[in-house]
C-alpha cells in the first residue's frame, strides 16, 4: 500500500505542475563558428567613406515560410475568453501615467512589411528594419545615417534583423556594462548555407566601438524563417519557423562570442511540439542586471491551442536545454512542463494571415497568430525568477475581436518548475482590436506592454498599457496611452511582422518600436515610463491640419488634438496658435477633458496661408500651473505649393553632402547653403549668363562618389522636366574642382532671354537613397538649391558641331532692311527667327539651302528702333547661331 500511495502522490504533483512524461532530444547538430570578422566602427567607416547606406528601393518582404497551423474545424475552446471580464471590470479604475518622454520616426520604410526591432543601451537606441538600421541618441536625434545591414555583414543584406542589448557584460573599468547584438538571415546560396549572421559590438558604444561579426556556418536543413533571439546564461538562444524537426532551436556559445573567439553551436528539435505549419516559440531573454548561473537549463516556451490537431487542451509547453560548453556535443533538450492555462482561442480566420480590420479602407492585416511575441522577458529577483510573455487571441464567440493573452510565470529557484503566477486577457476600451503585443518588466516588478489597435472605423495605432507590482492579479491597470496613430491605411495585409518593447538599462524606461502609416509605411519609436501622471498636464498631441504641402487658402481651418495627460479633469482650457511668429490667435475649448482622454479642437479663426511658401504653425496650450510644460507646444510646417516648385528633403548637415561650391557665370566660388531640411530657396542669388564662356564653370562636392544635376525652368511653371535638365554628372573626389558646362542650346532664345528663370542645383552621395536626377526626389544625403538665372542673347552665339565651319552674316545699308546669309556645309532643315529683347518672337520662317548656304531678306521697317536678336536654327537637332541687329 505504501508504494501505491507514493505513486498516487507523485501523479497528483505531476498534474498540479502540469508536467508530462519527459521527452528528450539530444543535440541534432553541433559545430564551430570560426573566429569573427572584425568590422571597423561606424564612425571609422564614415570617415573612410566605406559606409554602405540603406537602400530604400521599394521591396516586398520575405513571405512567411510554412503555412498556418493545422486547424481542425469545430475543435477547441468555445465561448468568449474567460479572462476578459476581469479586464473589463478594471477599466473603471485605471491609473493614469505621465506623457511619453519622446516619440520619433526611425525610418520611412520601403519594405512590406518593415519587420521593426530595436533596443536601448547606455547612451543610444538602435532601430532596425528589413535590411537596414540606424543609431539614435536617446533624445531621438540621429547618431548615424540609415545604413544597409551589409555595413556590418559583408556582402549580406538578406534581412529580417533582430536587435537586443546584452546587459550583463563587463566592459572594463570606467565603461558602462553591456553590448549590442544585431542579427540577420543568411540564405542557402551563401557560404555556410542556411543560417544567420550575428554582430556583437566590442563595447557599449555602437557608433565608436568595432563589431565582431560571426557569419552563418550552420548549414541548416531549411531556411530559418522568422527568427527570435534571446540571451540566457552562457548561451545565445535562437528559435525559428523552420521546416525541420531537428533544427528548431540553436544555442550559441555566448562567452566565446563576447571575447572575439571561435564559438560552438548546437541545434535541437523540440520534442512533443505540435505545430503542423507556421510556428514561433521563443527562448527566455534575460532582462536586468543578473544572469542565470552557469549550467542553468535554457528555457524555451510555446503555446499549444486545442483547436490544433494533436492538442487536447490549451496549454504552454516549456522545454529546457541542458548544455556544458566543455562537452557541447552531449547537450540535450527535454519537454520539461506542460502548463495548463485558462481556455483560449488563438486561431483567426482559419489560420490565414489576413485577420484584423483597419480604418481607412485597407485590407485586413495580419494578427501574427501562433506566435510568442517578441520577446519573452526573464528577470531574477532575490526569492524567485519570473518571465512575462504574450500572444494574440480571439475573445469573442460568436464573432471575432482580438485581445492579448499575457502571462507571468514564476519559479521559486533555479531548476524548480514554472507555474502561472498571473494570466490575463487584455482588450482595449470600446470596439478596437488589440494585437501584436510586446512586454517587459522592470526591477520593481512593474509590467509595460506595447501593442497595436485598430478596428473597421479606427486606423492602426501604437499604444501601451501596463500594471504595477501589487495591483490585482491578471489585469492591466494602466490607462491606455496612444503613442502614435496612422493617418492612412496599410495597403496590404502584411503588417509589421515584428514589434519590440525593451527596457532601458540605465533608467528603466521602456522603448517600443512598431510600424505605422503617415501616410506611407514607417517605423515609429516611443520612449515612456510608468511614472504616475502629474496633476495638471495638458498637451497638444497632434496638429491635424494644416500640415505638409498643399494648395492652401486665406482661411484655412486649424484643427488640433488636445490630450489630458494629467490626473485631474481640465475644464475650458485656453489654446493658441501663431503663424510664422505673428500675432497669437487665442481661443477656448468649451468643455471638460477627462484624464487620459483626447479631444479634437477647431479654431474659429482660420489661418491665412494664401501666399505661396512655407508657414510655421506653433500651437500651444495655455494651462496655468501646468505640471509639465515640455509638451505644451507642437510645431509643424505647412507649405502652400500654389506656384511653388517642389522642395525635396535631404540631409546635408551630417557629412556636408551635395554641391558645396559653384563657380559659374558671374558667381565665383559661391558657397551653397545647407539647411536642416536640405532644401534652400536662394532665389536672391543671381547667375547672370552673358556669353558662351559663362556657360562653363566648376563645382565641388562635399563627399566622395557624388552626383549632381542642374535644371533651368525654361517655361517658368515651377516644375522641372527632363528636357529642362541642362547638366549632370558624377564627381569622384570631394572638395576638388570639377569642370562642367550647362547646355541651353535646346531652348528657344525667346524663352531663355524672357526674364529671370529658376535654376535648380542638386547634389548627393551617389551610394545612398534618392535619385539626384529626379528634381523632386528626397535624397538621403545631399542638398537642393534654387537660384535665379538670367541669360543674354549672346550666350547662344556659339557654333555647335552641326554648324562647324559655318558663318552667320547680317548686313544692312539703312538698319531697316537686312540681308541674312549663312554659309555652311550643313545640309539639313533650318529656320530663322527674330526676337525682341523681351524674348518675344517677332518672325519665323523655314529655310531651304541654296548653293553653299541659306539666305533670307528681313524687313524690320515697321518695328520700333532698338536691339533685336536673329537666331538661325537646325530644326531637327536644335543647334543655334545667334546675332544681334540694331534697327534705327
Amino acid at each position: 500500500m505504501k508504494q501505491i500511495y507514493s505513486l498516487l502522490v507523485a501523479a497528483l504533483l505531476a498534474f498540479s505542475f502540469g508536467v508530462s512524461a519527459q521527452q528528450t532530444n539530444k543535440a541534432s547538430k553541433s559545430g564551430l563558428l570560426s573566429a569573427p570578422v572584425v568590422i571597423p566602427s561606424i564612425a571609422d567607416q564614415i570617415k573612410a567613406g566605406t559606409l554602405i547606406y540603406a537602400d530604400n528601393t521599394p521591396k516586398l518582404g520575405r513571405a512567411k515560410g510554412i503555412g498556418s497551423p493545422n486547424i481542425v474545424p469545430g475543435k477547441g475552446s468555445v465561448g468568449n475568453d474567460p479572462l476578459v471580464n476581469a479586464q473589463r471590470s478594471q477599466e473603471v479604475s485605471m491609473t493614469q501615467t505621465r506623457s511619453p518622454l519622446t516619440t520619433f520616426v526611425a525610418d520611412v520604410s520601403s519594405f512590406t512589411p518593415s519587420d521593426p526591432t530595436g533596443a536601448a543601451g547606455p547612451n543610444h537606441y538602435i532601430a532596425a528594419w528589413n535590411v537596414g538600421f540606424k543609431i539614435f541618441n536617446k533624445d531621438g536625434t540621429d547618431a548615424t545615417p540609415e545604413m544597409d545591414l551589409s555595413t556590418l555583414f559583408p556582402g549580406n543584406s538578406t534581412g529580417d534583423p533582430i536587435v537586443f542589448f546584452d546587459a550583463n557584460v563587463d566592459n572594463g573599468a570606467g565603461k558602462p556594462r553591456g553590448r549590442y547584438v544585431i542579427t540577420e538571415f543568411r540564405n542557402s546560396g551563401a557560404p555556410g548555407g542556411n543560417g544567420f549572421d550575428v554582430a556583437i559590438s566590442a563595447g557599449p558604444d555602437p557608433v565608436n566601438d568595432p563589431w565582431y561579426v560571426y557569419e552563418a556556418q550552420f548549414n541548416a536543413g531549411a531556411f530559418p524563417d522568422y527568427t527570435k533571439f534571446s540571451v540566457f546564461g552562457e548561451s545565445y538562444v535562437v528559435t525559428a519557423n523552420i521546416n525541420s524537426t531537428t533544427e528548431q532551436v540553436f544555442l550559441l556559445e555566448r562567452n566565446k562570442m563576447l571575447n572575439d573567439e571561435a564559438a560552438q553551436f548546437v541545434a535541437f528539435g523540440l520534442p512533443g511540439i505540435e505545430r503542423n505549419g507556421f510556428y514561433s516559440p521563443q527562448g527566455f531573454h534575460t532582462t536586468g542586471d543578473e544572469s542565470a548561473p552557469a549550467g542553468t537549463p535554457v528555457p524555451v516556451v510555446y503555446l499549444q491551442d486545442d483547436a490544433w490537431g494533436g492538442v487536447d487542451d490549451d496549454h504552454l509547453k516549456v522545454w529546457e536545454a541542458t548544455i556544458d560548453w566543455a562537452d557541447a556535443a552531449n547537450a540535450s533538450i527535454e519537454l520539461a512542463q506542460e502548463i495548463t492555462t485558462a481556455d483560449f482561442v488563438s486561431v483567426f480566420d482559419g489560420g490565414s494571415f489576413s485577420n484584423i480590420p483597419q480604418g481607412g479602407g485597407g485590407p485586413d492585416v495580419d494578427a501574427l497568430q501562433a506566435t510568442m511575441m517578441n520577446q519573452v522577458q526573464y528577470r531574477r529577483f532575490p526569492t524567485y525568477n519570473t518571465v512575462v510573455m504574450n500572444f494574440v487571441v480571439d475573445v469573442l464567440d460568436p464573432g471575432e475581436k482580438a485581445g492579448i493573452r499575457w502571462y507571468e510565470l514564476r519559479q521559486d529557484g533555479d531548476g524548480q518548475p514554472w507555474s502561472i503566477y498571473q494570466e490575463g486577457t487584455y482588450v482595449t476600451p470600446g470596439k478596437r482590436n488589440a494585437y501584436q503585443g510586446s512586454m517587459a518588466m522592470d526591477s520593481q516588478g512593474n509590467i509595460a506592454m506595447g501593442y497595436i489597435s485598430s478596428s473597421d472605423e479606427d486606423r492602426i495605432a501604437m499604444n501601451y498599457t501596463g500594471r504595477f507590482d501589487g495591483d490585482p492579479l491578471g489585469v492591466m491597470t494602466v490607462f491606455e496611452q496612444e503613442l502614435f496613430k496612422s493617418t492612412a491605411a496599410s495597403p496590404t495585409d502584411r503588417f509589421a511582422d515584428y514589434v519590440h518593447l525593451t527596457l532601458d538599462p540605465e533608467n528603466e524606461s521602456f522603448w517600443f518600436i512598431t510600424e505605422q502609416f503617415d501616410p506611407t509605411r514607417r517605423d515609429v519609436v516611443a520612449n515612456f515610463t510608468l511614472d504616475a501622471a502629474q496633476p495638471d498636464d495638458l498637451s497638444v498631441f497632434s496638429i491635424v491640419t494644416p500640415v505638409g504641402e498643399g494648395e492652401y487658402t486665406g482661411d484655412e481651418d486649424v484643427i488640433v488634438t488636445i490630450r489630458n495627460y494629467g490626473s485631474n479633469a481640465i475644464t475650458n482650457p485656453t489654446v493658441q496658435y501663431t503663424v510664422n511668429g505673428g500675432a497669437a490667435v487665442v481661443e477656448t475649448f468649451t468643455g471638460t477633458i477627462e484624464p487620459g482622454l483626447s479631444v479634437e479642437f477647431t479654431f474659429a479663426q482660420g489661418a491665412d496661408l494664401s501666399e505661396p511658401g512655407n508657414y510655421t504653425l506653433d500651437v500651444s496650450t495655455l494651462l496655468s500651473n501646468d505640471s509639465n510644460v515640455e509638451n505644451d507646444s507642437l510645431v509643424c510646417v505647412a507649405t502652400n505649393t500654389v506656384g511653388l516648385a517642389c522642395q525635396p528633403d535631404s540631409d546635408c548637415e551630417g557629412f556636408g553632402d551635395g554641391v558645396t561650391t559653384i563657380t559659374l557665370a558671374n558667381q565665383n566660388a559661391l558657397l551653397t547653403n545647407c539647411t536642416s531640411s536640405g532644401y534652400s530657396d536662394d532665389s536672391g542669388i543671381e547667375f547672370a549668363f552673358d556669353s558662351p564662356e559663362s556657360l562653363s564653370g566648376t563645382l565641388q562636392v562635399g563627399f566622395t562618389d557624388s552626383a549632381f544635376a542642374i535644371w533651368i525652368d525654361i517655361n517658368d511653371d515651377a516644375t522641372f522636366t527632363e528636357d529642362e535638365l541642362v547638366a549632370s554628372g558624377q564627381v569622384a573626389t570631394a572638395d576638388t574642382d570639377f569642370a562642367f558646362s550647362i547646355d541651353v542650346t535646346a531652348f528657344d532664345v525667346a524663352q531663355l532671354t524672357a526674364g529671370p528663370l529658376t535654376m535648380r542645383v542638386r547634389g548627393e552621395d551617389e551610394d545612398t537613397a534618392g535619385d539626384v536626377t529626379d528634381p523632386c526626389d528626397d535624397l538621403q544625403f545631399g542638398r537642393t538649391n534654387d537660384y535665379t538665372a538670367t541669360f543674354a542673347p549672346e550666350v547662344l552665339a556659339v557654333e555647335s558641331n552641326v554648324f562647324l565651319e559655318t558663318s552667320l552674316n547680317i548686313t544692312s545699308t539703312d538698319n531697316k532692311y537686312f540681308a541674312i546669309n549663312v554659309n555652311t556645309p550643313f545640309e539639313g532643315r533650318a529656320a530663322i527667327s527674330v526676337f525682341n529683347t523681351l524674348g518675344q518672337r517677332l518672325a519665323y520662317n523655314n529655310l531651304n539651302k541654296e548653293g553653299n548656304g541659306y539666305t533670307y531678306d528681313l524687313d524690320m521697317s515697321y518695328v520700333a528702333a532698338g536691339v533685336y536678336i536673329v537666331q538661325f536654327t537646325d530644326i531637327d537637332g536644335g543647334s543655334k547661331l545667334v546675332e544681334k541687329i540694331v534697327v534705327r
